[in-house]
């Protein structure tokens, strides 16, 4: 079963790779968009919603890591699937440091493609449903901080906070089980769901951008904390780390 009336904009400088997605994904019930390049890119998302973005690394002109890092840097906070054609794995985690939310090498199966948006799509829509019991309220207050759990926002002294589909479920899970140290596989599976593709390092990049987002020093966090041999424990109500606490090796 797809996902009703979510819409995909697929930004790809291949017009045979484009005509064959759009052809695929419409055939399984999606509303697809696509373009070659950054304008265009640009133009469709400052005026329509989209679900998923589907972004080509190799672009001619700003390329699809740029284009990846530019949105982030604006707030755009659309879940990113990136295509590569580059099969070094250090190639890939610099598209999730840049802000992606997953990747598939090229060549790919156009099953796979849409194996890994529908997936998705309905973690951006039902997100939390892996999530474990979740605090009262609706909210969860830390620090300066209100994650709102049903809005998917995060709020610092009312002001709304740029972040990720992936970022949110992270934060999310880490909220939902304070104090409680979390293996990297736990998050992978009570963030994304158990059959989710994930990796212990694309786990660590996003604690890694979660950490320069809500903590005042990323190097000494106050609030997700890293738990040697194991994973991380989130910290509610940790007062502020001193100067004699020393910084946290990056995970």
């Amino acid at each position: 079963m797809t996902d009703a009336l979510a819409r995909i904009l697929v930004a790809d400088d291949e017009p045979d790779l484009r005509a064959l997605l759009e052809r695929y994904l419409g055939d399984h019930g999606y509303a697809v968009r696509t373009v070659d390049g950054a304008g265009p890119l640009d133009r469709l998302l400052a005026r329509e919603r989209f679900d998923v973005l589907v972004l080509d690394v190799m672009m001619p002109g700003e390329d699809g890591l740029a284009i990846c890092r530019r949105l982030r840097t604006q707030g755009e906070t659309i879940p990113i699937l990136m295509l590569t054609a580059r099969g070094d794995p250090v190639d890939r985690i610099v598209g999730l440091e840049m802000g992606a939310d997953d990747y598939l090498p090229k060549p790919f199966q156009p099953r796979e493609l849409l194996a890994r948006i529908q997936a998705m799509v309905r973690r951006q829509r039902m997100l939390g449903a892996h999530a474990g019991p979740a605090p009262s309220a609706g909210r969860v207050a830390f620090g300066d901080f209100t994650l709102w759990l049903d809005e998917r926002r995060l709020e610092r002294a009312g002001q709304d906070l740029p972040i990720t589909t992936a970022e949110f479920a992270l934060l999310r899970v880490l909220a939902g089980h304070p104090h409680r140290p979390l293996g990297r596989d736990r998050l992978i599976a009570l963030a994304h769901g158990p059959a989710h593709a994930a990796t212990d390092r694309s786990i660590d990049v996003q604690v890694m951008r979660l950490r320069k987002l809500i903590e005042a020093d990323p190097a000494r966090p106050r609030h997700i904390r890293t738990v040697w041999g194991v994973g991380y424990v989130f910290v509610p109500d940790a007062a502020a780390p001193s100067p004699a606490d020393g910084a946290e090796a990056a995970p």
